[in-house]
């Protein structure tokens, strides 16, 4: 009888003790499950040096998207656009132009380490920025972004009307919801042309300078000089245009700065050019916009030429992302390879940034292991196109971070 009552007095116990045991042992086959998982998933993992905290631009998000994996799934079924939307450009059409791994490149999906990158709602966009104007300003890497959402949105809203709106190059309301997109080209962001000693002289022709090109680095191209005042969402990028020999020849065509239209004495070479331009055109959108508009500078967007440049018998004909080594012996600093400026562009993105009201859209570095991703000799070029991206690729997940960062500010105001 006392020995029944001790067992009943412990029962409870035992009980529990027997539960959490099984919780436990559940537990830990779960974990394993998980591991074994992603231990079979092929992934590139991410090494990042000196990486840019997201926050610190005021994304508003807690999750630093820039870090992560690219996984390969062999059974996603890419449903967003194909190679049927007119608006993407003939070179970028990889899979139309039948390069091999075309339909491989959607399958890498960017997964952020500790959050996950949503993937874009047309729709759902649609609805949530009814009545908005969004412009897209800068070179062609702006516009592969550009066509990208074109691309996505057309496939769910077909009636669309085709303007230009606020000088841009390009551009598209979606009429159903007075939606615009537009595409505004400018290759530095800033005015530009022609400049050729005068006879008369001056403080340049007295430096021995005879021709080059005048940049005038506190006007902004007449392409956008109107779009802050439109556009309700701006997203800028520049950078591939400023350490273009092909463009601007150190010796035969140089950039020669102007600013208040004087020119800059003693000459300042372009990545100091580059800076103080940044910084013009920023104040210039913060004189110009209104004061809810939402301005993104997007990072810049990695260039793939291994065994040299464009020019110089350069190619990118890898069919997979690159691991984290290689990409450091493309892209360090301290290796100066042909791809280094993508780095060297950002410090002084990041500098300019510092203490602007600009949202940082931070590609670079999932994109530099993307060597797969891009045109190369599918492009229609004399030459491999290590730049621009294929459609659909990329800069679909570009579009997914910047709807991401976009959708955080609007819960946030």
């Amino acid at each position: 009888m006392t020995a029944t009552k001790k067992l009943s007095t412990l029962f409870p116990l035992l009980s529990l003790l027997c539960f959490i045991s099984i919780f436990f042992l559940l537990s830990l086959s779960r974990r394993a499950s998980i591991s074994s998982t992603q231990q079979h998933l092929p992934s590139v993992q991410i090494t990042i040096n000196g990486s840019y905290d997201v926050d610190n631009l005021g994304s508003g998000s807690e999750c630093d998207y820039s870090r992560g994996s690219w996984i390969y799934d062999p059974d996603v079924r890419f449903e967003r656009y194909d190679s049927s939307c007119k608006e993407i450009f003939k070179g970028w059409n990889c899979g139309l132009n039948n390069k091999s791994n075309a339909r491989e490149i959607v399958k890498w999906r960017w997964t952020p380490r500790n959050c996950p990158l949503p993937q874009l709602d047309p729709l759902k966009f649609l609805e949530s920025y009814r009545d908005t104007n969004i412009g897209f300003i800068g070179d062609s890497l702006n516009r592969n972004m550009f066509v990208s959402l074109f691309c996505t949105l057309k496939r769910v809203s077909g009636e669309v009307k085709k303007w230009r709106p606020a000088g841009a190059d390009r551009g598209f309301t979606f009429l159903q919801y007075n939606l615009t997109i537009a595409y505004h080209r400018t290759n530095l962001l800033v005015r530009y042309s022609r400049w050729s000693a005068s006879a008369n002289g001056g403080e340049l022709e007295a430096l021995g300078y005879k021709e080059g090109y005048r940049v005038d680095i506190d006007v902004p191209e007449g392409t956008w000089e109107k779009a802050p005042s439109f556009h309700d969402i701006l997203i800028f990028n520049t950078g591939h245009w400023w350490f273009a020999p092909s463009k601007f020849d150190p010796a035969k065509s140089p950039m020669l700065f102007f600013e208040n239209d004087l020119p800059v004495l003693p000459p300042i070479p372009p990545n100091a050019g580059l800076e103080k331009a940044l910084r013009h055109m920023i104040l210039f959108v913060k004189r110009n916009s209104r004061p809810d508009t939402i301005k993104f500078f997007r990072t810049q967007s990695p260039r793939h030429f291994e065994g040299g440049d464009w020019d110089h018998g350069g190619s990118c004909q890898r069919l997979q992302p690159l691991l984290s080594e290689q990409v450091e012996d493309l892209f360090s600093t301290k290796k100066n390879g042909t791809n280094v400026e993508v780095r060297m562009v950002n410090q002084h993105l990041y500098k300019a940034l510092e203490e602007s009201d600009f949202r940082l859209l931070d590609i670079t570095q999932m994109s530099e292991f993307r060597a797969d991703a891009h045109p190369a000799s599918a492009g229609g070029k004399k030459h491999d196109d290590c730049m621009h991206w294929c459609l659909p690729g990329i800069t679909d997940t570009w579009n997914d971070l910047f709807v991401t960062l976009l959708n955080g500010n609007k819960i946030r105001n």
